[in-house]
C-alpha cells in the first residue's frame, strides 16, 4: 500500500464525501488514491475556490470540509478560504502537495514553507514526514477541526512521501469517536439566573455559535418563556426564527438602530454563542455599563468592552434548558412588542417599494418571497451583504451564510454550489455585488459542468460600492472604485449556464422563480440603486 492509498483511506475512515480541488504534478499519487476511492473529486477552477466549498461545507453539515490542492502558488491560492473558515469558524481540512523532501532544505522550484505560512489561519498543522504517522495526523486533523472553537487544519504530503511503501501494520484506521461535553456548573447557573431576574431589561445577544450547534429551538423556548428580546449577530442569524415574537433584528453595523433602540436602553446582556470578531463590543458596550453573562462552549476572549459576571462553559443547547427550570420571572419588556412591530413593518415597508433601477429592499424582499424555509440564501461581501444582513428574515436555521470574520469576496458562488451539492432538494441563490462575483466567475464553468442549478443575482452598479460608500461618507469623494462590465447575460449563456436582465423591479419574482427552474446555473443580472445606503442602519 503506497502512503497517498494510505491518507486517502483515512479520509474515508472520517466519513469524507467530496475533496474540492485542483490537481497538481506533486499530487499525481495523491490523485491516483482518489479516483479509486468511494470519495467524489470536485474539480474546480482555482483554489480559492476549492477551499470555500470546503469551508461552506463545514458550515453547513457541520463536518470538516477537504480541499486540495499542490505546492506553492496552488496552496498560497488556498489560503484566503482558509482564513475565511478560520475567523468564521468552520470545520475544514486542507491537504497540500509538496517537493520531495531531498530539496526542500535549499532553494528549490516552486518551493516555499506552506506549512509555517499556514501557522496564522490553522489551529493546527503538519507534515507528512514518514508514512508510518499518517493515521495519527489524520485523527488529530479531522478531530482539531471539529473542536469547539471548529476550524481548519493543514497537512502537507510531500511527493516522495505519497509514493513510498508502508507497513500494512500503520494500515489500521484510528476510531473517530465523538467526545461528551461536560454539564454546565450548576453555581454559574444559579448565580446567571439571578441576573436575568434581578435585570430591568435583559436583552439576548444570539452569535454564530447557536447556529453552529443547532441549539435555535432552545434558544427560542427559553426567550420566548421569559418574553426577552433576541437580537442575533450576521452570523448569527436564524438562531432564532424570524418567526418568534422576541426576534427584533440583527446586529452588525456601527451607529446601528438595534444599539439605539434597544442596547442602549438593556442593563443585561446575556451573550449566546457569541464570538468577538462578530462585532466588536465596544459598540454595543461603549460605556462599559452592560453586566453580561456569557454563554458559550469556551471561556470568552479578553476585552475591556466585555468582561462577563459570569461564564457558562458548555454545551448551549443543555445549558439554555437547565437554566429555563431555574427562572421564575416573566421579564417582558414593554417596548418588545413595538420593537417587533418595527421589525416586520419595516421590511414589509421597504421591500414592496418598485422604484427602478430598484433599491437592495426590493430584490431582499422579493429573494424572500419566492424562498421557501428551507431554502438556503448565500451573501457575497460589499454593500450586498449588510443590506441582506440586516433585511432578510430567516426562519430556519443555518438557511442564511455569509463571510463574516474575514469578510471575503468572491465567497457566494462556490459557497452556493457547496449548498446545492449538499442539498440538491433545496433552492439555493447566491447574492452577489458585481465586483464579488466577478472575484470566483471562472467557477461558473465548474456550476454548469456539475449541473448544479443555482441562482446568482448580482447588484450591478459596476463600481465597488461599500468602498465608494465609506469614502465619500469620510472625504466627501472616492477615488479607484468605479469600473466596467461584461454583459452578464452573454457571459453566463457562453460557460453554458443561463442569463437575465431584469427590467422591471415588478417581474424580480417571475425571473427568480423562473430561474429556479432550469437544470443549469442562472445569473439574474439586476441593475441597482445604492441611493438610500444610509438607511442600512436604520430599517431594523
Amino acid at each position: 500500500m503506497k502512503a497517498s492509498d494510505l491518507l486517502v483511506k483515512c479520509l474515508e475512515n472520517e466519513g469524507v464525501e467530496y475533496i474540492f480541488g485542483l490537481p497538481g504534478e506533486e499530487t499525481l499519487d495523491l490523485m491516483e488514491s482518489i479516483r479509486t476511492s468511494s470519495m467524489r473529486f470536485i474539480l474546480t477552477r482555482h483554489e480559492q475556490t476549492a477551499a470555500f466549498m470546503a469551508d461552506a461545507y463545514g458550515r453547513l453539515t457541520g463536518r470538516p470540509g477537504v480541499c486540495v490542492a499542490t505546492l506553492g502558488p496552488g496552496a498560497t491560492n488556498l489560503l484566503t478560504g482558509i482564513a475565511d473558515a478560520y475567523l468564521d469558524k468552520s470545520p475544514l481540512v486542507s491537504i497540500t502537495g509538496q517537493a520531495d523532501l531531498k530539496r526542500i532544505h535549499k532553494e528549490s522550484h516552486q518551493y516555499i514553507d506552506i506549512v509555517e505560512i499556514n501557522k496564522s489561519v490553522t489551529k493546527w498543522n503538519g507534515r507528512i514526514e514518514s508514512p508510518d504517522i499518517i493515521p495519527e495526523m489524520a485523527r488529530k486533523a479531522f478531530k482539531v477541526a471539529v473542536t469547539e472553537k471548529p476550524g481548519p487544519v493543514h497537512l502537507e504530503l510531500p511527493e516522495n512521501i505519497a509514493a513510498m511503501e508502508v507497513n500494512p501494520t500503520y494500515a489500521t484506521m484510528i476510531a473517530a469517536i465523538r467526545p461528551r461535553r461536560s454539564s454546565p456548573d450548576r453555581q454559574s447557573l444559579r448565580k446567571a439566573a439571578e441576573l436575568i431576574e434581578q435585570a430591568r431589561f435583559p436583552v439576548i445577544l444570539s452569535g454564530h455559535g447557536v447556529v453552529r450547534k443547532a441549539a435555535d429551538i432552545q434558544l427560542r423556548k427559553f426567550a420566548e418563556l421569559l418574553c426577552m428580546p433576541v437580537v442575533t449577530t450576521f452570523m448569527g442569524k436564524g438562531g432564532i426564527s424570524a418567526e418568534s415574537d422576541c426576534c427584533i433584528g440583527t446586529l452588525g453595523l456601527s451607529n446601528d438602530r438595534q444599539i439605539r433602540d434597544v442596547f442602549s436602553q438593556a442593563d443585561l446582556i446575556v451573550a449566546v454563542g457569541y464570538d468577538l470578531v462578530e462585532f466588536a463590543p465596544k459598540n454595543w458596550n461603549p460605556m462599559l455599563d452592560k453586566k453580561i453573562i456569557h454563554i458559550d462552549f469556551t471561556t470568552s476572549e479578553v476585552d475591556l468592552h466585555y468582561v462577563p459576571e459570569i461564564e457558562i462553559i458548555s454545551d448551549i443547547r443543555e445549558t439554555l434548558e437547565l437554566l429555563e427550570g431555574m427562572l421564575s420571572t416573566n421579564k417582558k419588556s414593554e417596548c418588545l412588542v413595538s420593537l417587533r412591530r418595527d421589525f416586520i413593518e419595516g421590511f414589509e415597508r421597504e421591500g414592496r417599494v418598485d422604484s427602478w433601477p430598484p433599491k437592495p429592499p426590493r430584490i431582499i424582499y422579493g429573494i424572500r418571497k419566492v424562498l421557501m424555509p428551507d431554502d438556503i440564501l448565500i451573501s457575497d461581501v460589499g454593500v450586498c451583504k449588510f443590506w441582506a444582513a440586516k433585511f432578510y428574515p430567516v426562519y430556519r436555521n443555518n438557511t442564511f451564510i455569509l463571510s463574516n470574520g474575514f469578510a471575503s469576496m468572491g465567497f457566494a458562488l462556490p459557497s452556493a454550489m457547496a449548498a446545492k451539492l449538499i442539498h440538491p432538494e433545496r433552492n439555493i441563490v447566491a447574492l452577489c455585488g458585481d465586483g464579488g462575483f466577478l472575484m470566483n466567475v471562472q467557477d461558473l464553468e465548474t456550476a454548469c459542468r456539475l449541473q448544479l442549478n443555482i441562482v446568482v443575482v448580482i447588484f450591478n452598479d459596476s463600481c465597488y460600492n461599500l468602498i465608494k460608500w465609506k469614502s465619500e461618507k469620510k472625504f466627501g469623494t472616492s477615488f479607484g472604485v468605479s469600473f466596467t462590465n461584461p454583459d452578464f447575460v452573454r457571459l453566463a449563456e457562453s460557460f453554458g449556464a443561463a442569463g437575465i436582465r431584469l427590467k422591471s423591479s415588478a417581474a424580480f419574482e417571475d425571473a427568480l422563480r423562473d430561474g429556479l427552474t432550469k437544470t443549469v446555473p442562472v445569473i439574474i443580472d439586476v441593475p441597482i440603486d445604492y441611493s438610500d445606503n444610509d438607511m442600512i442602519s436604520n430599517l431594523l
